[in-house]
């Protein structure tokens, strides 16, 4: 009788056991509390906020610039030698000319004056007149010359000779063939040949 009474308690703290440890288990499953809600997610479901993406970085548009204010070139401005015919009679005298041309875009300002501009004349190697040998009161003028314009200067050559420092020299040039060369300033022209009788 005693061994009966034994198994029964020993039952009914097996059981109670096992009804505990199940009722601990329901009390610590959130899932389970206040009932079966069914599977609980573990994501927040609250979308967290995220920066806008980024706009696309676009080039700064460049600064406009004024177009640059032309000058004028000092190699665009041309000098020229010319004769007014191109043989004279013994008894002719020779009319040299200057001319200077203005190439650049805009008017330039050009020093036409006497104390810039040479007329000189040579046969071959031979120095015959030099328009500086003899020159005096020279001066400047500065005159504006519209673009693609030209100023021109005449001298008339009384067919003799000079020397530097303007000596006199008798000997008078004989007839042939001459070369006129013009220049202003630093710039020269190219040659321009007349003959003499």
């Amino acid at each position: 009788m005693a061994a009966g009474l034994l198994v029964v308690v020993l039952v009914l703290l097996g059981g109670g056991a096992w009804a505990l440890v199940r009722g601990m288990g329901h009390a610590n499953d959130p899932a389970r509390a206040g009932g079966d809600a069914g599977p609980v997610s573990t994501l927040d479901p609250t979308p967290s906020a995220s920066a806008p993406p980024a706009a696309p970085a676009t080039a700064a548009a460049p600064t406009p610039t004024s177009p640059a204010t032309p000058t004028c070139d000092p190699a665009k401005i041309e000098v020229a030698a010319a004769t007014d015919k191109p043989v004279y009679a013994p008894t002719e005298n020779p009319v040299l000319t200057l001319k200077v041309t203005n190439k650049n875009a805009i008017p330039c300002p050009v020093n036409v004056g006497t104390s810039q501009m040479e007329y000189l004349v040579v046969s071959g190697a031979d120095r015959i007149f030099d328009s500086k040998d003899c020159q005096s009161d020279a001066a400047d003028l500065v005159k504006t010359i519209a673009a693609g314009a030209s100023e021109t200067a005449n001298f008339p050559w009384p067919r003799i000779r000079s020397t530097e420092g303007c000596k006199a020299v008798t000997v008078k040039p004989l007839p042939g063939t001459y070369v006129l060369t013009t220049s202003l300033g630093s710039l020269q022209s190219p040659k321009a040949v007349f003959t003499l009788k």
